[in-house]
This record gives C-alpha cells, structure tokens and sequence, in this order.
C-alpha cells in the first residue's frame, strides 16, 4: 500500500511555462496545499518537485490532523487547517480518508496529568473543544482494557486523513483548477536580479516568476545555502508500521504515552513510537549550537552514522544552476524503516494494548522530519531576497497543519491579511538574538 520511490512513474508533467505569478518548490501538503489557495486568489502557478508529488514526509506521517497539544501559537492555524481539511476534502472528486473521529491521550502519571490540565488552559483559551477525563471514565473513551492510566484528554473535533491518498488528489484538484504541477523536475537555483527573485532555474530550464515559495521539506536548508541563507534545520528519520486488520478500540487517532495509533480505513492500525534517529554530519556540528535547547527537552533521539544527503558539506560550492544538482541525485528520500524503532513500536504496543501483542506488522516505513530548533515551521517572507518566501521546518506537523499553513503562505505572497498572529513563525528568531523556546516534540 505504502509506495512512493523514485521508481514510480511521472504523473504530473504539465509543460513549463516560460513565466508564471509564483513558483513552488516542493509538492508535498505545503507546497500542494500554498498552490490551492494561491489559485483561490487568481495566480498562476507552478509546483516544481525533483520527486514526485508527497513522495517524502507528506505520505509518510502518521496521518493525525489535530489541534491537540499544539504549540499555543500554531493553535489558530491548526483550528483553520481543520476547516480547510473539510472543506478541500467535500471539493474533491476522491475521497483522502479525512474524518473528524477525534484524538485522545492517555496519561500514566501526576505530571502528564498536570500536562493535561495545562493544556486545558490553552484549550480554553481558543476555544477548543478538549475534554478531560479520569481513570475510571476512560473507559467510556477506548474499547480495551485500561489499566495503570490516570486519565487523560480527548479532543472529538480533530481528525485523521489517509496520508498516501490526500496530498496526491489535492495535486489532482489543483490541476483541476487551473495550477500547474511537475514532477522530476528539480530547481537548481533561483534567478536573481539586482537582490531580487526573478523566477527559478529548473533542470528543464528557467520559468521567470514574481515570486517564489520555498517548501522543499528536508531540502529547504541545501537549497537556501545555495544563495547564501542561513537557516538552521536538521533531519531526523522517523519509522512506522501498519498492522493487519484488527478490533476498533477507538475510531480516531490515540496516543498510550510512547505509542501511538491511527485506525485506517481498512481496518489496520498505523502505530509509530516517540523515537527518531538523526544522522551525524556536516549540519550536526554548524548547527549544534542552535539545536541545544531541543536537547535539552529530553526528545529521544538516537544518533547514527552514515550519510544524509540533504546535509551540505563543510566546504560546499555555489550552484549556478547550470550544472545537475543534489536535487537530481536523490528524487525520493526513501530510507529503510529503523529496526530499532520497529522493535521499540512492538515492546510498547503490546505492553500498553496486549490485546495487540504479537499482531502481525503487514508493513514498515520511514521518512525525513525536518526540525527546527524550536519544533515550530517557518512562515514568512526572506528578507535577504524580495520576492522569496519560506514555509518549512514544519517538524512533523506539517500533515495535519499543511492546508491552514497554505492558506497562510498564500496570504503572505499576495500581501493579504493572514488573520493570525505569525511572530512566532517569523525567518528572523533564528538570527536578532531571540531565545529558542522549544514547543511540543509531537
């Protein structure tokens, strides 16, 4: 079922235009999603992937479109991507999987209680429709045996979506309206003009633009070095597995403190655990400094050698455009799931839901998470050059906010009102001195 390589045919090949209003880079949920509504306010565009389209992060999440336990800044945004996810959902001519079942966490303890009751503050705060609940009323919630939990919160309105099947007919609705998307086609570079972007270099040749929106994912950082931006941002491989049809014990998405579920649509369950490994390179050490603060959170995080090919080397050169890029070498990120993850998901799994022990595991994955410092995206204009704009960094949420995170990267470009306060998001904390403040890990 899981299938996104670069051995995968070429879908979307729309002709290269010679200009358009904004190019995307990167056809994952946020470069799909910024297209979607850029078109809404009457733009050309074109979405560029060196890939295919959601062939990285964006099919390979966990499938959670949620509120819960977000940032507090990224709250309103994630509220507005639900309403997006709906009402793209009812437009589309296919269906993505997407229902509001709700998602519920599970605390074993005092202080993930106080965490609960935190969040309840915030809940309240904007709105959200989160319930807490106590050990003897968990029961009402998940159809398992519940032992050793002290309660925990559900949040009904939030919802789950099928990632393998969403992005790809989002990129089919937005051909449908007029946008342009191609795949196998990397951006080099960008063309700038007298400190301005004029439009991009692509290994089929240039496309003049007004603008350009960077949502190349775990590329981001490869790509904006090229021209001298800073932006500091690591990958981290994530693995999950889907199990065999099984017994609903709750319809939406959950979460038993170090596993957690998505039921499928057919009857399997998605299960992945809050652990990640990272690959030491040339970006550990550049950006070790900056990434010191999510060490400090206590995020398990397993280190590994070997080689990351979205990290630059230490001595890098500039790219013209002229010559095949990292972008062509590497289509697809597709690494092999981590075994360690696999056994650690198996261990949790059948010791919080023994009903599950021994359940046979019908497929693993993996996917790059790009991070940021502070475990929130960036939105926001560059600075350095006018015209370029900046959404990633999305570290692991990018599936669930990725429609409400478009909308906003659409209203950015046109220079409309976003509606949403996007200080915490702007390019410029990593650079004027402002301390990291780490938001959740997930």
């Amino acid at each position: 079922m899981f299938q996104f390589n670069d051995n995968m045919p070429v879908t979307f090949h729309d002709d290269l235009p010679n200009k358009v209003d904004v190019v995307v880079i990167g056809a994952g949920v946020i470069g799909i999603s910024t297209a979607w509504y850029l078109r809404q306010y009457g733009l050309s565009v074109l979405v560029c992937d060196k890939g295919r389209v959601a062939g990285e992060q964006s099919s390979r999440n966990w499938g959670f479109v949620r509120v819960t336990v977000r940032d507090p800044a990224e709250v309103p945004i994630a509220q507005d991507s639900l309403r997006c996810w709906e009402a793209i959902s009812a437009e589309l001519d296919e269906d993505i999987g997407f229902t509001r079942q709700g998602i519920l966490l599970l605390a074993e303890t005092e202080s993930e209680m106080a965490e609960c009751e935190d969040w309840m503050k915030v809940a309240a705060e904007y709105g959200v429709d989160t319930q807490l609940f106590s050990a003897a009323e968990a029961r009402r919630h998940i159809n398992a045996p519940i032992k050793g939990w002290r309660g925990g919160i559900v949040t009904p309105s939030d919802a789950r979506a099928e990632p393998f099947k969403a992005v790809p007919a989002m990129a089919r609705g937005l051909q449908q309206r007029g946008g342009l998307i191609r795949e196998n086609c990397a951006v080099r570079a960008l063309d700038v003009e007298a400190g301005t972007v004029a439009g991009v270099i692509t290994e089929d040749g240039r496309v003049r633009a007004d603008a350009v929106v960077c949502a190349a994912g775990a590329w981001s950082n490869l790509f904006l070095a090229n021209h001298d931006i800073r932006f500091p941002q690591l990958t981290v491989r994530g693995t999950v597995v889907r199990t065999v049809p099984a017994d609903e014990i709750y319809a939406g998405a959950a979460g038993f403190k170090d596993v957690f579920l998505r039921r499928r649509q057919d009857g399997g369950y998605t299960v992945a655990c809050e652990w990640f490994d990272h690959t030491i390179g040339a970006n550990s050490f550049r950006y070790f400094t900056d990434f010191l603060p999510t060490l400090a959170t206590g995020s398990e995080i397993g280190l590994r050698a070997g080689r990351d090919a979205t990290q630059r080397g230490l001595i890098s050169g500039k790219r013209d455009g002229s010559e095949p890029s990292p972008f062509e070498a590497h289509r697809v990120l597709n690494p092999a799931p981590s075994n360690r993850a696999i056994r650690k998901i198996r261990r949790h799994l059948a010791k919080r839901l023994p009903q599950f022990a021994g359940i046979e595991f019908a497929e693993s994955w993996a996917g790059m998470v790009d991070a940021t410092p502070d475990i929130v995206p960036v939105m926001d204009s560059v600075a350095a050059l006018h015209g370029l704009f900046l959404a990633s960094g999305f570290s692991g949420h990018g599936f669930g906010i990725g429609p409400g995170a478009g909308k906003v990267m659409a209203a950015l470009v046109t220079g409309n009102d976003t509606g949403f306060d996007l200080s915490r998001f702007r390019f410029s904390r990593f650079s004027d001195g402002s301390k990291i403040r780490p938001g959740p890990a997930i």
